[in-house]
């Protein structure tokens, strides 16, 4: 973590916020007051600044407000590094401020030490494994477990797992109470899956698991998240999702494509592979008493019970 950052006044010009990051090396600029973060510059601000200068020659001396992205994404001083690099993938940043419980800026975390902290988990990886090569098959699958407690993705599907998940709702949570902003849970089940295991094998099983993964990450928007829940459940964290209207709306995309896709089910009434959804919404404005971001998933869960129970292959 970098902790010389200061904050600089929203109104301070561009031109020298240019200037002031060329001289201490910086790559990005923060703003606010009283010790609190409000918003930050970074080069592709500025970069995006200088391709309309032409039609405006004075940006320069505009105020940094103008150009600065608000509610910057924080982290807390008691976070971890890991956490820090679940919440910069899912979000697609390279700067995370670092606050302390009042909310007040003591330093910043940059690309750099994401990548630094990322070197350092493939360094472990990578010492658990010859550790275990010298040793026997019993610390050998202590180690294999020890792996998959530092992975971020799940082998089988490419997309987040539940240690990840756990991070990323934990942040999304506690960043939606702090700031009123609403978002949504879905959880996704693949219909009579055991039984399609049975009928044509585990291991069209995981080619299955592998397909519908992917056709579901390339379906929902670039700002939503996928993970891992547990066999073959999937989350999706939809982030500033207004309503549950607009979750349902991305929900039977989703569903729709899936069934048109026609992956073969003979063991199921669809004659394909389908999927059943619960989606439960979390809006700070009219559920102030929801603390935990377990609540929303358990509702979730209870709508997809709901939807299987209804006949499947829909959302509820």
């Amino acid at each position: 973590m970098t902790r010389d950052v200061e904050l600089l006044a929203p109104d301070t010009p561009l031109q020298q916020v240019v200037r002031r990051m060329r001289s201490r090396r910086h790559s990005c600029a923060l703003f606010g007051s009283d010790g609190v973060p409000a918003g930050i510059i970074t080069e592709r601000d500025l970069v995006a600044a200088m391709e309309r200068m032409p039609e405006n020659p004075g940006i320069a001396s505009e105020p940094a407000a103008e150009h600065m992205s608000t509610r910057p994404c924080t982290v807390r001083n008691d976070q971890s590094l890991f956490d820090a690099l679940v919440i910069a993938r899912a979000q697609d940043i390279r700067h995370l401020p670092v606050v302390d419980d009042r909310q007040k800026l003591v330093g910043l975390v940059t690309h750099t030490d994401l990548a630094q902290a990322h070197f350092h988990v493939i360094e472990q990886q990578q010492q658990l494994v010859e550790r275990a090569i010298l040793e026997r098959t019993e610390q050998l699958l202590r180690a294999n477990a020890e792996l998959q407690s530092l992975s971020l993705e799940d082998s089988l599907m490419h997309i987040g797992n539940r240690r990840a998940m756990d991070v990323d709702m934990e942040h999304t949570h506690a960043h939606a109470r702090r700031h009123r902003r609403p978002y949504c849970v879905v959880l996704l089940d693949i219909d009579f899956f055991k039984a399609y295991n049975d009928h044509y094998g585990h291991l069209q099983g995981d080619k299955a698991l592998e397909r519908t993964a992917s056709l579901v990450k390339n379906t929902i928007r670039k700002s939503d998240r996928i993970y891992r829940y547990g066999g073959e459940e999937l989350l999706l964290l939809l982030p500033d999702t207004g309503n549950a209207g607009e979750g349902e709306r991305i929900t039977q995309r989703i569903l729709k494509k899936l069934h048109n896709a026609a992956l073969e089910h003979c063991k199921s009434p669809y004659g394909v592979i389908t999927m059943s959804a619960g989606i439960a919404h979390y809006d700070p404005e009219s559920d102030p008493a929801v603390e935990d971001w377990h609540d929303i998933v358990r509702a979730a869960d209870e709508r997809l019970y709901l939807a299987k129970k209804t006949g499947r292959n829909r959302a509820a």
